[in-house]
């Protein structure tokens, strides 16, 4: 009898936990709020952006001024914060970039905000720090086409530069220090604080009832497998259109730019691979893609639902994802102000 029981105990708890675990999958009805399970914080697939990072000072303000210093490019017309406008939240809000003799780029300016959290940098991932991805921009004839060479003779005909420099190095402006101001500069544009940064810390009431609905659809139709981290995205690689022709349907075939991490590697299974984008602040930096033909958030949530998820969404659900994503903006940092 007892063996009875306890067969129909342990039945009984299975069937209770398919049963929670169906509920907790389906995604929310209109106005619905999913109580779906939240793990540990210790556990949590997505983490709050730290409050400060341990910096120097020094660094980063030689790095502010190199980042908005023309002197970079050629012809002294192009800075870094051309394309990285921090008072747009590090991008230029064009659907590429423009360099030097307005050049048009091939891609999307992407966000320099939280960019120390990206695990490589640009949209195919050839760099794999931020000091590697700074001497990018400038030896590149359509971005800044210079050299760093060329960079230093300019910088060191400023006194102040100098004296700067020498301050942290003995032997002055040289193309690594340069490289290392610029990364130490880029690390300090965080921005901390989102309101969902706060419902994570435990301010339930920091995120609405939207958001919290589209928080719950961002976990149940999937996006979190491809975007989470303390960035929300740029800790993996993973291909357009992989439930859809995303270059068949945008009207104009796929071309180098298009190939992805392709490009740097060779491989087949590469071919229109990118990092993953960081959703930080993402309702401030359209356009949308690596080639900014997506214009609004809106039509940024459709598209990623039909490409990436194979659904349809309902325009009450990408309302509601919208909502949450908004609630990724966070404090912008003093640069940017």
């Amino acid at each position: 009898m007892a063996v009875i029981r306890l067969v129909l105990l342990l039945a009984l708890t299975g069937l209770l936990a398919w049963a929670a675990w169906f509920y907790l999958a389906q995604p929310a009805g209109p106005g619905q709020h999913v109580a779906a399970y939240t793990p540990p914080a210790t556990e949590q697939p997505i983490t709050p952006i730290p409050d400060a990072l341990d910096l120097d000072p020094r660094l980063v303000e030689l790095g502010r001024r190199l980042f908005h210093d023309k002197r970079l490019s050629r012809d002294d017309t192009v800075s870094c914060a051309s394309c990285h406008d921090l008072k747009l939240a590090g991008v230029d809000a064009l659907p590429v970039a423009v360099g030097v003799r307005n050049q048009l780029g091939t891609l999307n300016s992407p966000t320099v905000l939280n960019s120390a959290f990206n695990f490589r940098q640009f949209w195919d991932g050839r760099a794999a720090t931020l000091e590697e991805q700074a001497e990018g921009p400038v030896h590149n004839p359509i971005e800044m086409d210079t050299n760093w060479q060329d960079v230093i003779r300019k910088l060191a005909r400023d006194p102040e530069y100098v004296q700067q420099f020498k301050a942290i190095w003995p032997d002055g402006i040289k193309p690594e220090h340069l490289q290392i101001a610029i990364a130490e500069f880029q690390r300090s544009l965080i921005t901390p604080g989102a309101p969902f940064d706060l419902y994570l810390k435990g301010e339930i009431q920091a995120l609405d009832a939207d958001a919290r609905r589209g928080w719950d659809l961002f976990r149940n139709f999937g996006c979190i497998a491809c975007h989470q981290g303390v960035n929300i995205g740029g800790n993996m690689y993973a291909n357009l259109g992989v439930m859809g022709d995303y270059f068949a349907d945008r009207g104009k075939p796929p071309e180098k730019s298009d190939m992805g991490r392709f490009n740097v590697t060779g491989r087949e299974e590469d071919r229109y691979s990118f990092k993953v984008p960081t959703l930080r602040n993402v309702a401030r930096t359209h356009p949308y893609f690596h080639d900014g033909s997506v214009k609004d958030l809106k039509q940024a949530v459709e598209a990623m639902a039909r490409y990436q998820l194979g659904i349809e969404i309902s325009v009450t659900d990408r309302d509601a994802m919208v909502a949450f994503l908004t609630s990724l903006n966070g404090r912008l940092p003093a640069a940017a102000q």
